[in-house]
């Protein structure tokens, strides 16, 4: 590994970390429930793309299937969460 992807993987692991706080913040204080599931959304992206950080640094395609496996999961939370928002129910 190269000196500079060592640090680059280092500098995106810090920024994601600091964006996954951000988002814990909003998620906490959010003045609506929107925007509660805006930080949730910010929050799995965030947490999917520091698995795929972590699967480059360690060379290991475990991390690629969790990282899909969060993706899968956070997108199909997201929609649920959106649609009870909406009309007040999940399944109709």
């Amino acid at each position: 590994m190269t000196p500079v992807l060592f640090w680059a993987l280092k500098a995106a692991l810090f920024l994601l970390a600091v964006a996954m706080l951000c988002a814990l913040f909003r998620l906490l204080a959010g003045p609506s429930a929107q925007d509660r599931v805006m930080a949730l959304d910010c929050l799995y992206i965030n947490g999917m793309l520091m698995m795929l950080v972590l699967g480059i640094n360690y060379a290991s395609s475990v991390y690629f299937e969790a990282a899909m496996l969060v993706a899968l999961f956070g997108f199909v939370g997201s929609t649920s969460i959106a649609k009870f928002l909406l009309r007040g129910e999940v399944i109709e």
